[in-house]
């Protein structure tokens, strides 16, 4: 049985007054097929948000960049469709990465930021986003264009929210700190990469936003699959998507391994308890999952109800070996 709209809780994003669902449902899986291999067409991406929304799901997550623009126009018209209001979903995308050939296609400076606000609300055709994110930082552009930037994207009612995603802490202390100085709009939101084999962000950003009042919103919660099954230690790739993926370390694969022991003992799929781990860490608001078969879906949404042990946390994480360096590329 699938669970039901009173299964899924609402949290507050961050200490914003926004509401978003406890899982979001990230929209880079759907999109064109030819220009991301394993990207769904919109017809077998609506099996998967039809069922997300009747569940409660009420997050989605796209970007400008996803599918060449395809993602945000599958995205809007799968949601205008299976929603009866636009006030009953919230609607994220983002901006950084280049969107065409021109030197200003790209980046966070004034000019691309306007630009691609605009182009990103006529492929999703809405007035405006609940939550505008910057995809990556920009060293290029001053923090003081951006803020402002993102400031008359707010103003204009364009953008609900701002968020941020995958940068060090200290430059999103710092972009922080010049909005709050100015007092221009200021991110209530963190995209990070986040799960059992990546734990970096526990150093100093997720503390840094729960001492901030920054919702967590992480990405790649299962490791690109890797917690699900999709890799082995012999160098096997059961998806497509993890076939165009660069390998895991050694010490993944044993923090995968303590995943499916404790899911056997549970009698659980492996992604509910790698789910099921993320979900009760502290900051977390709503981890963004991307689903190309109904049962990465149900996996999630039942994942919602698993309460881990003390011990099971204890031996989910024991095998993790911190990294070295951290990539936001």
């Amino acid at each position: 049985m699938r669970p039901g709209r009173g299964d899924v809780e609402y949290p507050r994003l961050g200490v914003s007054g926004l509401r978003v669902s406890r899982i979001g449902l990230g929209m880079m899986s759907y999109g064109d097929p030819a220009v991301q291999q394993w990207a769904l067409p919109e017809e077998q991406a609506e099996l998967i948000v039809r069922r997300a929304v009747e569940a409660g799901v009420t997050l989605f997550d796209t970007a400008d960049m996803y599918s060449d623009g395809a993602s945000e126009e599958v995205t809007g018209r799968l949601l205008a469709r299976l929603f009866p209001r636009r006030d009953d979903y919230v609607l994220a995308t983002k901006v950084y990465y280049p969107t065409g050939p021109g030197p200003n296609d790209r980046g966070l400076s004034r000019k691309h930021v306007l630009a691609a606000i605009d182009a990103s609300l006529a492929r999703l055709g809405t007035d405006y986003v609940d939550l505008y994110q910057i995809h990556r930082w920009d060293g290029g552009s001053p923090a003081e264009e951006t803020m402002a930037a993102l400031q008359d994207v707010v103003r204009a009612g364009k953008a609900r929210y701002i968020g941020a995603s995958a940068m060090p802490a200290w430059r999103f202390a710092r972009a922080q700190q010049t909005a709050a100085a100015t007092g221009w709009t200021r991110f209530v939101s963190m995209q990070n990469r986040y799960n059992l084999v990546n734990r970096e962000e526990e150093r100093e950003m997720i503390p840094f936003c729960i001492d901030q009042g920054i919702g967590v919103l992480p990405y790649s919660p299962l490791a690109r699959g890797l917690l699900a099954g999709a890799r082995d230690r012999s160098g096997a790739r059961n998806t497509t998507r993890a076939q165009a993926d660069s390998a895991h370390r050694p010490a993944d694969f044993d923090v995968a391994d303590a995943v499916r022991a404790v899911a056997a003992e549970r009698e659980l799929p492996p992604a509910r308890v790698a789910l099921a781990w993320l979900l009760g860490r502290p900051g977390v608001t709503a981890p963004l999952i991307g689903a190309t078969k109904l049962r990465h879906l149900d996996d999630a949404l039942a994942a919602m109800a698993v309460r881990l042990t003390g011990a099971e946390v204890a031996r989910l994480e024991a095998p993790y070996l911190p990294r070295l360096a951290t990539s936001y590329a």
